[in-house]
C-alpha cells in the first residue's frame, strides 16, 4: 500500500492470539483456517479447542479458497466509516468446499449486486488494508 498507513479509512481488524495465524496468511495472499487434527474438522472462526470433540490440537491449514456463497445482503446505505464509497456492495456468508457449513463472512467482489446469486461459485481475493493486513475477499469464480 502506497503511502504507508495514514491513508486507511476502512476499520481494520486487529488480530489476537486464536486469529493471528488467519491474518498471517492473509497477508501473504492465503486462506488459511484452523484445523482440528484429532476429527479432522476445520475450525471458523479460531476457537481454544475444536468445537465437535473438544480436542485442543488445532493448527491452521492452507485451502484451496474456492467456495459457494451460501447466502448475502446488498449494503446501500451504510453508516461505517470508510465503506460509503464502495456502495452497494456486498457482504456474504460464504461456504468453503473443504468443508459443508465451513463459512466465513467477506465482501463478494468484481461483480455487480444485482447479479449476485445464492450458490454461486467463488474465490478468494486479498484487499490490502495497511503493511500488515489483507482482508479476504471473494469474486466470482469462473473456472467453476
Amino acid at each position: 500500500m502506497s503511502g504507508g498507513d495514514a491513508a486507511v479509512t476502512k476499520p481494520v481488524p486487529v488480530p489476537d492470539e486464536l486469529t493471528a495465524p488467519f491474518w498471517e496468511a492473509a497477508n501473504r495472499g492465503v486462506l488459511a483456517i484452523q484445523h482440528c487434527t484429532a476429527c479432522e474438522r476445520y475450525v471458523h472462526p479460531p476457537e481454544a479447542v475444536c468445537p465437535d470433540c473438544q480436542a485442543s490440537e488445532l493448527t491452521f491449514r492452507e485451502v484451496s479458497g474456492r467456495a459457494r456463497l451460501y447466502t448475502h445482503t446488498i449494503v446501500r446505505d451504510n453508516v461505517t466509516q470508510g465503506f460509503a464509497e464502495d456502495e452497494p456492495y456486498v457482504i456474504g456468508i460464504i461456504e468453503l468446499v473443504e468443508q459443508e457449513r465451513l463459512v466465513l463472512v467477506a465482501n463478494v467482489v468484481g461483480v455487480a449486486p444485482e447479479d449476485v446469486r445464492i450458490g454461486m461459485p467463488l474465490r478468494v481475493t486479498f484487499e490490502r488494508l495497511t503493511d500488515e493486513i489483507a482482508l479476504p475477499q471473494f469474486t466470482p469464480d469462473e473456472g467453476d
